[in-house]
């Protein structure tokens, strides 16, 4: 059903693919899908903000983030369905959305907080904003024990 699934993970909030994880891989497993697991860096958003680190900042950040998705990928997908890597910068759902045009998915598969209207209101949700402009069908899975 499904040949390509993405599933970004927040390498810094584990309930981010505490729940997603396993769900993304039977997937893999009963539909024979290639999984394409994606971690996005944040950039500074604004010029003003960077110009309080070191100009080497953002290199380094990418270099860490792209070990630790390895280190991730070898401790938590098990041996058998294939898989591949992919490392973002910039607003994660922007970066989301391209990398499954980029990779033509045809399923986002994701965690999501429980609704905080309030915290949605001042912030947005990643989630949210994936599933009103995916081109691509989007599963969103809830942690049921937070």
């Amino acid at each position: 059903m499904f040949k390509k699934i993405l599933l970004p993970v927040d390498l810094n909030h584990e309930s981010s693919w505490k729940a997603a994880l396993p769900k993304a891989i039977e997937m893999t497993k009963a539909f024979g899908s290639e999984l394409h697991l994606v971690a996005v860096v944040p950039d500074f958003g604004m010029a003003m903000v960077g110009e309080f680190f070191p100009p080497d900042f953002e290199e380094k950040a990418l270099r860490k983030a792209e070990a630790e998705l390895e280190k991730f990928a070898k401790d938590h997908v098990p041996e058998g369905p294939q898989h591949e890597l992919h490392l973002a910068h910039g607003s994660a759902s922007d970066q989301i959305l391209k990398m499954a045009d980029k990779l033509d998915v045809d399923l986002i598969l994701m965690a999501s907080h429980r609704p905080d209207l309030f915290q949605d209101f001042l912030v947005g949700s990643n989630a949210d904003r994936i599933v009103h402009h995916s081109p691509v069908s989007v599963l969103i899975v809830r942690d049921e024990s937070s």
